[in-house]
């Protein structure tokens, strides 16, 4: 009886640890102020955790959009385009991706990590531009739309 006992305890232990892990799948949004008073960036982070694996898009901001200097994508005035993540983890409230964009020849690489508390995300990314590396933060919230 006892070992049945101890069994079921350590049954129901190992689910709520798998409970309580974060709850990163889903639809993340990010605001950040636009350059010189330019109306705000969105961004938009749609993600899937299967186990410790991270999969998904970001759309908008950095991580791939309007074309342009620092938006990384074709053609620039059409909508944003969505950048598959690439090398995603979670381990327990962290998590860690990077995102390629490709435009004029050249490959910028966006390595995010970032912690989950309750419905708010908070990331920092860091880049290597031409005049040095470059690390911002910002936090994003979870959508429910």
């Amino acid at each position: 009886m006892t070992k049945k006992l101890l069994f079921v305890v350590t049954l129901m232990l190992v689910v709520a640890f798998a409970l309580m892990a974060a709850d990163i799948t889903g639809k993340w949004v990010a605001e950040q102020p636009g350059r010189n008073g330019g109306p705000p960036r969105q961004t938009t982070f749609d993600l899937k955790a299967d186990g410790a694996t991270l999969t998904g898009t970001v759309t908008g901001g950095m991580g791939g959009g309007r074309g342009g200097r620092r938006g990384g994508g074709g053609g620039g005035g059409g909508a944003p385009q969505a950048r598959e993540i690439s090398d995603g983890k979670v381990d327990g409230n962290n998590i860690s991706f990077t995102v390629k964009v490709e435009f004029n020849g050249n490959t910028m690489v966006s390595k995010y990590e970032g912690t989950l508390s309750g419905d708010e995300l908070k990331l920092k990314v860091s880049r290597d531009t031409p005049n040095g590396p470059m690390t911002s933060e910002m936090t994003a919230k979870r959508s429910t739309t």
